[in-house]
């Protein structure tokens, strides 16, 4: 996963922000096991020891399950 991905997946999910298709491909391809590990992993850094993490456990869920729909949601052909 590049890092204007990471960053943009960071924002969505600990932060205010979205993901866009080509990012939620990346973090799909990732894979949700790698995904729950580094929110869980970023979760356990003293420098967000002032988040929620059960808010932050549901914005994770969230952006991931936007992804698959993204990902499984065929585009608009025009």
């Amino acid at each position: 996963m590049g890092l204007p991905c990471v960053l943009e997946a960071f924002t969505s999910i600990f932060e205010i922000g979205s993901i866009s298709n080509k990012c939620c491909d990346e973090l799909v391809v990732l894979g949700k096991v790698c995904h729950s590990v580094l929110v869980k992993r970023t979760l356990e850094n003293p420098l967000f020891k002032d988040l929620s993490p059960a808010t932050i456990i549901v914005k994770s869920i969230q952006t991931w399950n936007n992804c698959l729909g993204s990902i499984d949601s065929p585009s608009p052909s025009t």
